[in-house]
């Protein structure tokens, strides 16, 4: 038979009005006593009841994780965010759910409208682009939906992120540090801020080590491994070709060291290749891919956090930052 309610409350020693407010998250409630109460669930494998439990509440526990469904659904720095926010939302017994937004689509603030009455989350997760998309923003904040962004530009959101401009310049002057002068680029989607911010980056490093720049080593592709692929052979047709190329994210990494095979290039004797956000994906390559640590799942984790504590009433959400690393493998070597 279901546990009853009432009998946590005999189990931990306190009311059914506090067992309900330990249920609900809300703020009054000692730290000893939250401990206790969680405990005696435990014990006795207590399980609320959804639908009464948002009665209680006047609110439904869940948090939505929207995403751009143009912007390679299948990646993996999209997955590990999202690893993170169930992680937090577990924490803290809240409902997750995953929803696709076309952020170039018409019907986008009509499906944003029926996703929140639909199911009326307490809050959202936002993820690049859609991060600093306005007309988004405006909508959540006009229906009083709180949200908390990964990799915001803005510094007014809650949420988190990380210096991808720094991390950029990094890792190409880690190229420059093997001695290659000619370093290409493939960008990422063009409204997205970490392709602004990497791009950045790499013209900076250039800049500081007096390289000029050649517009034709800067291609665009679009966070795909097919995009990858097409533009490294574009850079590849190049009467002077490079000899190290920096892609804005891993798939696009790979992308190229597989075009480079087609070229009969070896990684990395002939051809340097760096990427970003560190997937599982660059350790799983042969030979395994250089590139910058970028923590997504914790990332994921932190900006639900934040949300959270907002709609716990733990305070009003901060903007984290987070720190990045470079991981440096067999995808590149000195120039030849």
């Amino acid at each position: 038979m279901r546990v009853r309610l009432e009998e946590v409350a005999r189990a931990a020693s306190v009311s059914p009005k506090t067992v309900s407010r330990v249920l609900n998250d809300e703020a009054n409630v000692s730290e000893e006593t939250r401990k206790r109460v969680r405990a005696a669930m435990e014990e006795l494998d207590y399980r609320p009841h959804p639908s009464a439990r948002s009665l209680a509440g006047n609110r439904s526990f869940v948090v939505a994780m929207l995403y751009d469904n143009n912007d390679n659904p299948a990646s993996t720095y999209l997955a590990e965010i999202q690893d993170g926010v169930l992680e937090a939302c577990d924490a803290h017994r809240y409902s997750m759910m995953v929803r696709p937004l076309r952020m170039r689509g018409d019907d986008f603030i009509r499906r944003l409208d029926a996703l929140i009455s639909d199911h009326h989350p307490d809050g959202v997760v936002l993820t690049p682009p859609i991060t600093d998309y306005a007309p988004l923003l405006k909508r959540l904040r006009e229906r009083n939906v709180p949200y908390a962004s990964v990799s915001p530009q803005s510094d007014t959101s809650i949420g988190v992120r990380m210096d991808e401009q720094a991390a950029a310049r990094a890792i190409v002057e880690h190229l420059l540090g093997l001695g290659h002068r000619r370093i290409a680029h493939v960008l990422g989607i063009a409204d997205h801020g970490a392709s602004r911010w990497r791009l950045a980056g790499y013209r900076e490093a250039m800049a500081a080590a007096g390289v000029p720049e050649d517009p034709a080593l800067v291609v665009q592709g679009a966070f795909t491994f097919g995009s990858g692929v097409t533009a490294a052979r574009e850079l590849f047709a190049l009467k002077q070709r490079p000899t190290a190329v920096f892609a804005a994210n891993d798939d696009m990494a790979t992308g190229v060291m597989w075009a480079a095979g087609e070229y009969g290039l070896k990684v990395p004797q002939d051809l340097s290749v760096c990427g970003f956000d560190d997937t599982p994906l660059a350790r799983q390559l042969w030979p395994a891919l250089t590139t910058v640590q970028q923590p997504s799942r914790e990332m994921g984790r932190i900006a639900a956090q934040q949300l959270l504590n907002l709609l716990r009433g733990r305070g009003t959400g901060e903007l984290v930052q987070m720190p990045f690393s470079l991981q440096i493998r067999g995808s590149t070597a000195r120039v030849s």
